[in-house]
């Protein structure tokens, strides 16, 4: 029989148990804290009808391209999620009975058919926090207090930059953008700390805008201070959008100074966050060290979608918050190097031809809630303390007929060498 070539489709990966032991950590890690900000779980399914994930609501035409699309038996027209906040969407828009504000967090599988790169292949996880039913930046203010809390438990140093679409889509309204060529806009703007200035310029130049809104946009570059909204002060008084954008990134910069974050925080005029879903207050997450250049998590208010898609122009005051499982992973492996952690074992129990009493042992253990390992692998015992050293397994027992004889058991500790005698009826 000829040998099968194995091999991943291209964008997936294997964890073997070293990598997934990380890997849940940190999403236990995560979940911990969405649970302690008031967080209810949710589960969405991973499958969906592709109208609803191609709604002028969902991702935006560059999403789009990367769908993963198949039909069923019956021929209807299926796709797999690309992210979790449409199918939280749709959610909140089948349930109008939900008690507002809702506050849930969703951890799982999307797809996305798009490049590959570091901590993001094309079937990767994203750990979910949206808020529906607050007006005020008060919910931005907590998923951003929320994200720093998470990356400080997860011993990660971030900053967040934060910005605001009514506000950026105003002063592009200002220079005089073509309404249809807004979100085109948006979108190369997006790229300014990918691409650089000039080549965002020579982008806008290849869409079609015009000369005038061009350099106008040049020198918005030049002239916006990072950190500063007072450039935007005098526009204000121009453009109803840049008002209100204004207004919001005041009342979400009064939370964060409050709360002591706003050095953390960074107003970046230029962050657009590509997605057209987005309606208000945006933000993205970046490793402090710049070890990982992409955003290791992102997110925005986006206001629409909810009522889109129950068919109405009501809004729904809706903000949400993603984490990168796979980047956060990348960053975390990175960070510890090549050191193995170990395995997360209170007890490893050797058995010398006593397997029965040993697994009595074990019983005993873990019915006391401790983690335990029974040797079932034959080794002999200094094969099985070298692993277990290996391991990081502080606590050994041996097993033999003379602990089985006498009714007691030595517990060694592999750390410090010294060893506890503790009775045990094998009876």
């Amino acid at each position: 029989m000829k040998k099968m070539e194995y091999q991943n489709v291209k964008g997936t990966q294997d964890y073997l148990p070293e990598s997934e032991s990380m890997r849940r950590n940190i999403r236990r890690t995560l979940e911990d804290v969405f649970i302690q900000y008031g967080c209810q779980p949710l589960e969405t399914p991973i499958l969906n009808y592709t109208e609803l994930l191609a709604s002028k609501y969902g991702g935006g035409a560059e999403i789009l391209e990367e769908m993963y699309t198949l039909t069923d038996r019956g021929e209807r027209n299926l796709a797999l999620r690309y992210d979790l906040t449409i199918p939280f969407a749709k959610v909140a828009a089948m349930n109008p009975i939900l008690k507002m504000p809702f506050k849930r967090y969703e951890i799982g599988k999307v797809f996305r058919d798009g490049p590959i790169k570091t901590g993001r292949l094309r079937e990767f996880t994203q750990c979910d926090v949206d808020i529906v039913g607050v007006d005020s930046q008060m919910g931005e203010a907590e998923l951003m207090l929320m994200a720093l809390d998470a990356f400080d438990k997860l011993g990660l140093k971030v900053n967040i930059q934060y910005n605001n679409r009514k506000l950026l889509t105003g002063v592009l309204d200002l220079f005089g953008v073509e309404d249809e060529k807004i979100n085109t806009v948006v979108l190369v703007l997006d790229k300014l700390e990918k691409i650089g200035g000039d080549a965002v310029v020579d982008e806008l130049d290849e869409q079609g805008v015009s000369d005038t809104a061009i350099r106008l946009i040049k020198q918005f570059l030049v002239d916006a201070n990072r950190t500063d909204l007072s450039y935007f002060e005098s526009l204000s008084n121009q453009n109803e959008q840049v008002r209100k954008g204004l207004q919001e990134l005041k009342e979400l910069k009064s939370y964060l100074n409050y709360l002591d974050v706003g050095e953390q925080c960074i107003f970046n005029p230029f962050l657009a966050r590509g997605l057209e879903i987005y309606t208000g207050t945006v933000y993205e997450m970046f490793l402090a060290d710049d070890s990982i250049k992409s955003s290791i998590g992102s997110g925005g208010r986006y206001d629409n979608a909810i009522g889109g898609l129950i068919g109405t122009d009501e809004t729904f005051s809706t903000v949400g918050i993603s984490f990168g499982l796979d980047v956060i992973y990348t960053a975390m492996s990175a960070a510890e190097g090549n050191q193995k952690n170990g395995r997360e074992m209170d007890f490893y129990i050797i058995p010398l031809g006593t397997e029965k009493e040993s697994l009595s042992v074990s019983k005993y253990f873990r019915d006391k809630g401790y983690k335990v390992e029974v040797e079932m692998g034959n080794k002999k015992v200094g094969k099985a303390l070298n692993w277990a050293n290996k391991e990081k397994i502080r606590n050994v027992i041996i097993i033999g007929d003379e602990e089985v004889r006498n009714n007691q058991f030595k517990v060694k500790d592999m750390f410090s060498g010294k060893e506890i005698v503790e009775s045990f009826s094998f009876l």
